[in-house]
């Protein structure tokens, strides 16, 4: 299949396609006689596992590691495991820092007027060293 039915069945971009391949995510495809790019279907079910790994926050080379993973058959869950809770904690601690800056910001908001006068606690409060 060529790189825009490829790009539909995986449900990844034409240009991020390209992206992984040039990054190697993806092997470069074989070319057609024409010099287009002929994806296999092995190729569009590693695009989706990309896309999937990317959705629940992996980093480009940690998508790496678990592609090679997926690909080993002498793997063990445990390895797999491993790198899915590091990546949940992660996760933990940047969702607990995104509700302390909602926080803030929040209260700040709180002391602010909102009226046509130019004093603002808002500004005031991010003028200041934490």
């Amino acid at each position: 299949m060529n790189i825009g039915q490829a790009s539909r069945a995986s449900g990844v971009s034409q240009r991020m396609i390209r992206h992984y391949e040039k990054i190697g995510l993806i092997p470069a495809p074989l070319r057609r006689d024409s010099g287009y790019r002929d994806y296999t279907d092995s190729d569009v079910q590693r695009l989706v596992f990309i896309a999937n790994a990317r959705d629940l926050g992996f980093a480009m080379t940690e998508i790496g590691d678990l592609l090679d993973l997926w690909s080993n058959e002498y793997r063990t869950s445990a390895e797999v495991k491993a790198l899915a809770l590091a990546k949940a904690d992660e996760l933990g601690r940047k969702a607990e820092a995104l509700s302390a800056m909602r926080q803030s910001l929040l209260h700040l908001a709180e002391h602010c007027v909102g009226d046509a006068r130019p004093d603002c606690p808002i500004i005031d409060g991010m003028a200041r060293r934490p």
